[in-house]
């Protein structure tokens, strides 16, 4: 048995959808759970209706990203009568009614029940289209057998209660249609309300699946070759990596590499289950495995962060940053749900680099002010390079001003801005 996780970037349109049932067709043997994002930019049309600027903008948002799925509809099902039109302006329907229902929920609940309509319309045409052409497969809701706390937009995976969910929903439905499709990123906590499992958490719910399946290994199908030493948005000359320690994937990731998501790689490492990444744009290539073999990489690996905030924390009487200081830190972070990249500190300061999240960063930093003299700088960028030397550090402060630099034995992170 095999776990696929097809992007957004994979079903963004039409020839995307027809390009996902090619792949699986080179497959004709084997059981598969297919699990997919939303399509294209979706998720990102519907963040803007958590808090629109007026009824304007969400009857917009509304417009063109109904279109936009009656646009791929329409050329994977020509016959204007075919069910998943009504299923569409259903779920629209369904759609409007969330951003109604809760409109006095707390930014992160309110999230949940809506940007998770764009998993549940994309799984639907997938499913759908593969039915057209004659590929069996049955569409089992995520939300059915992904069990959360209530903790949303990074929703806790109760394991215990999943597995046993997926034994008796999966199971029977993969021996009787050999495909499964569902949903990546969301699932549903004990109010039977919608939960999250982070942004990009699609990789994540693949994990899962495969964990609670003991599945032969896992496939995320991605528009580059494998796993890059760098974004290519940022270097012109990648090196696609063959093979990565679980140790190396799950510290990129930690770091911020975009190719996994940071919480996919412990349940596959609990159970020695490979995780390849590959390119639906050409399926036949190898990719990159990533498994239990401990290899050091050939070559170093760059990661960068843009928009992130540098803030500097030193106590008002002039006395020590302690241990103390360092828990109070600590719990306003996970108060407010705040990831810090970097950490650093001496007697009298502390320092953190964190992504400047607006609906975040502006009320951490008014609850440190209780306690501390705060300072901190914005529009900064991160780079972390894993398997560094000096080289690799002079190649990226070109016309740089470094506010902070961190180094362990094997990465170095720098926090710099434009000279």
């Amino acid at each position: 048995m095999k776990v696929f996780k097809f992007g957004g970037a994979s079903v963004k349109d039409a020839e995307g959808v027809k390009n996902t049932a090619k792949i699986l067709g080179l497959f004709p043997e084997d059981e598969i759970v297919v699990v997919v994002s939303a399509m294209g930019k979706t998720t990102n049309a519907l963040e803007k209706l958590i808090r629109p600027k007026g009824k304007n903008e969400e009857n917009q948002v509304l417009e063109e990203v109904y279109k936009y799925h009656l646009n791929i509809i329409t050329e994977l099902f020509p016959g204007k009568n075919d069910p998943v039109y009504s299923r569409l302006k259903t779920h629209f329907e369904y759609l409007q009614k969330a951003i109604s229902k809760y409109p006095n929920s707390n930014y992160d609940e309110r999230y949940d029940q809506i940007v998770s309509f764009g998993e549940m319309m994309s799984s639907y045409i997938v499913s759908a289209y593969l039915e057209s052409i004659k590929i069996d497969n049955e569409l089992i809701h995520a939300t059915d057998f992904i069990s959360t706390d209530n903790n949303y937009r990074d929703g806790k995976v109760d394991f215990t209660l999943t597995e046993e969910r997926i034994n008796s929903l999966l199971i029977p439905a993969i021996k009787s249609a050999r495909i499964v499709v569902t949903q990546g990123f969301i699932g549903k906590n004990a109010q039977n309300k919608t939960t999250t499992l982070g942004r990009e958490g699609s990789d994540y719910t693949a994990a899962i699946i495969a964990y609670c399946l003991n599945a032969e290994s896992v496939t995320i199908w991605k528009d580059v070759p494998g796993v890059l030493n760098a974004d290519p948005k940022w270097f012109d000359d990648t090196v696609k990596i063959d093979h990565l320690s679980y140790q190396d994937a799950i510290e990129l990731s930690y770091y911020g590499a975009t190719v996994i998501h940071p919480k996919t790689i412990k349940p596959l490492q609990n159970k020695n289950i490979p995780l390849y990444v590959r390119s639906f744009i050409e399926p036949e290539g190898a990719g990159t495995r990533i498994n239990t073999d401990s290899t050091q990489l050939p070559v170093p690996c760059f990661i960068f962060k843009v928009n992130q905030v540098l803030i500097s924390l030193s106590p008002k009487d002039f006395s020590f940053i302690v241990e103390e200081s360092l828990s109070h830190i600590f719990d306003l972070l996970a108060k407010y749900k705040v990831k810090a990249h970097v950490i650093q500190n001496s007697a009298l300061n502390f320092s953190l680099c964190i992504d400047n999240d607006l609906d975040k960063v502006p009320a951490l930093i008014e609850a440190l002010r209780n306690d501390y003299r705060v300072l901190y700088n914005t529009d900064l960028e991160l780079v972390t390079i894993r398997y560094y030397d000096q080289a690799t550090i002079d190649r990226v402060i070109v016309n740089k001003k470094i506010l902070l630099e961190h180094k362990s034995r094997y990465t170095v992170q720098i926090v710099m801005q434009n000279k």
